[in-house]
């Protein structure tokens, strides 16, 4: 435990431990305030912890390119035959 000193603004210093680090500081009662270390998430990339599904998928694509299982590329020749094919019906 530490004892820190407010300063003429209410200011408290954390340390280096918590230099540049988002923190939560909850207010408990009028004696007592709680700090805890934050992690920011941004507003745009807040759905996929509000949606477990997606989640999951993320998921499992990442442990599938951990393990080198990656999808077939495209087989370009039968692409380019099947482009012809329909330009030749024109």
């Amino acid at each position: 435990m530490t004892t820190r000193t407010a300063d003429s603004k209410g200011r408290v210093t954390l340390g280096e431990r918590f230099a540049n680090q988002p923190v939560i500081v909850r207010e408990i009662d009028d004696t007592e305030v709680v700090v805890t270390l934050a992690r920011v998430v941004p507003a745009r990339e807040a759905w996929l912890l509000d949606n477990p599904k997606a989640r999951r998928s993320i998921a499992r694509g990442l442990a599938q390119a951990r393990a080198r299982k990656f999808a077939k590329p495209p087989d370009l020749k039968a692409d380019a035959a099947i482009a012809d094919s329909i330009e030749d019906d024109r």
